[in-house]
């Protein structure tokens, strides 16, 4: 089973180091979280620098915020990045459910699934090479898989994890085993429902920490700033791993599951995690 890395936000200028040493390790993929209102490094932007610095490993937004953007320049975005990479961009997409991302780009937090879908209709068109529409031709480049970049879809609820099976190649579950179990199950379901060939790529989520005490509160404390405006951020920072022991059980776990990578990921920025978690495996 793959093993990628979640990449940390909170100091953007070390993450060329952290993908350095993924690349030279046996890490598959790098991962970067998106959010328009916060301290953090825009996706794409990043990605793009970080895989001019490697040469094998994926780059992966795990999940950007697709409603958040207008529509033809992220397929051209996404496109471009897809050809230059040779094929290295997995695109994971969510909807989000801050109000003040939404605010901040003008999108109605009440319409944001039916927006994801609407753009996921023009994508695939866009990079299959078909026109845009009402007079207006093709927005290349051509990227480098036919049908576009390989599209993940993160979500818990029924209607997110059926555009797997509607619009996508792979589903992200960023649970636990106990919970992704059934959440793998409903993916495969929807998969066969619509008459999808083969199965759906199932990606797991793990947060981690491994490293002395000051590197695991650091991440403890990184993970609940984000996660405070949900009102759980304390029983969230407490399932996160920070042994080699969990670590491997959860990987162990998420395999028996079926799961075809886990990501691994990490909010605090010291870039020896990368290491101690490739010792792990």
């Amino acid at each position: 089973m793959n093993v990628g890395i979640g990449l940390p936000i909170s100091d953007p200028a070390t993450l060329l180091t952290w993908a350095r040493r993924a690349d030279a390790g046996p890490f598959s993929t790098l991962g970067l979280l998106d959010r328009l209102v916060y301290d953090n490094p825009e996706p794409l932007v990043a990605l793009a620098v970080l895989a001019g610095a490697t040469s094998r490993i994926r780059v992966q937004t795990e999940v950007l915020l697709a409603p958040l953007r207008d529509t033809a320049l992220l397929a051209k975005q996404a496109a471009t990045l897809d050809r230059m990479t040779g094929g290295r961009l997995v695109l994971g997409l969510g909807i989000g459910g801050r109000d003040d991302d939404h605010q901040v780009a003008g999108v109605d937090l009440g319409t944001r699934g039916r927006r994801l879908d609407q753009q996921m209709a023009v994508m695939r068109r866009l990079w299959s090479g078909e026109a845009y529409g009402d007079g207006v031709g093709p927005i290349g480049p051509a990227p480098a898989r036919p049908d576009g970049p390989q599209v993940l879809f993160g979500g818990f609820k029924p209607a997110a994890i059926e555009r797997v099976a509607r619009w996508g190649d792979g589903f992200l579950a960023a649970a636990a085993p106990s919970w992704a179990g059934g959440l793998f199950d409903t993916a495969r379901r929807f998969w066969k429902e619509y008459g999808r060939d083969g199965a759906p790529r199932l990606v797991a989520q793990v947060n981690v920490a491994l490293g002395p005490e000051d590197v695991v509160a650091e991440a403890r404390a990184n993970m609940h700033a984000y996660y405070t405006f949900t009102g759980m951020a304390d029983r969230m920072v407490a399932g996160m791993l920070t042994t080699p022991a969990q670590v491997r059980d959860a990987i162990t776990a998420f395999a028996d599951l079926g799961a075809d990578e886990v990501m691994l990921y990490c909010y605090g920025p010291d870039p020896d995690q990368v290491d101690r978690l490739a010792d792990v495996l």
